[in-house]
């Protein structure tokens, strides 16, 4: 299982939210590369960032910054956050990010999906963020009433096939991953599912690692990193089934 560190920029800045809301923010460090190079330097093999403004407005608003963490790093990254759009999505491709991730527009216009899909294989992923099993949108602000796992077996039909999936009730709160939703998802899905939301120790990870046979492939993990619940390396190989 891989495990792939994370990296939300808000005001040029790497912060956590607790919930995803956004009056509910913590800066860790004002220059998000830093913690970039030391997960890099700590074995991550994937960096997961998100454009927390973007998510919010609907617009990307760092876009530059990640472009310069991409040219910095040895590592691929993945982007999400306020990719509504084709030009948005080929403008980070552009810039180097490997991976791309589509929030709100897979509920609002499951078409660009569609056609993302097709032009660029391999390299449009789908976030499901969800609220008691139903999508949240636009940030989080918003909840739809489309199901996550109907949404998913709609853009798996379109050829993805990698899925974020974060359970809003457990993001940033440390009070580990939802495992039943995850089970779920992964066993109605033909994709690989990434779990993300809530991973507070090396327990959720290998609670995790459990559910691998299902599906679930790799887990996000923030706050933990951040606050030092979780060393990254040694969590690293206990994903890779290594210990200490």
């Amino acid at each position: 299982m891989l495990v792939i560190p994370a990296v939300d920029i808000r005001g040029g800045r790497a912060v956590r939210l607790l919930y995803g809301e956004a009056g509910r923010e913590t800066v860790y460090y004002n220059d998000p590369l830093e913690p970039a190079l030391q997960f890099q330097a700590a074995g991550a093999t994937r960096l997961h960032v998100v454009d927390l403004d973007g998510a919010f407005s609907g617009t990307m608003k760092n876009a530059a910054i990640i472009g310069m963490l991409v040219k910095s790093l040895a590592i691929p990254v993945q982007v999400g956050g306020g990719i509504r759009g084709e030009a948005e999505a080929a403008d980070l491709l552009e810039r180097g990010v490997d991976r791309v991730i589509i929030g709100t527009a897979a509920v609002t216009e499951p078409g660009l999906v569609a056609r993302l899909a097709e032009r660029y294989p391999g390299r449009i992923m789908v976030g499901i963020d969800a609220r008691q099993g139903l999508v949240a949108i636009r940030g989080w602000v918003e909840t739809s009433d489309l199901r996550a796992v109907d949404l998913a077996r709609t853009v798996t039909g379109f050829g993805v096939r990698e899925i974020v999936y974060t359970d809003i009730s457990r993001d940033g709160a440390l009070t580990g991953p939802n495992l039943a939703a995850l089970r779920e998802m992964a066993e109605q899905v033909d994709a690989h599912i990434i779990a993300s939301g809530g991973v507070s120790s090396l327990a959720d990870i290998l609670a995790l690692q459990a559910l691998e046979p299902c599906g679930v492939s790799a887990v996000i993990v923030g706050r933990a990193i951040y606050t030092g619940k979780i060393d990254l390396t040694e969590a690293i190989r206990t994903a890779e089934g290594r210990g200490k």
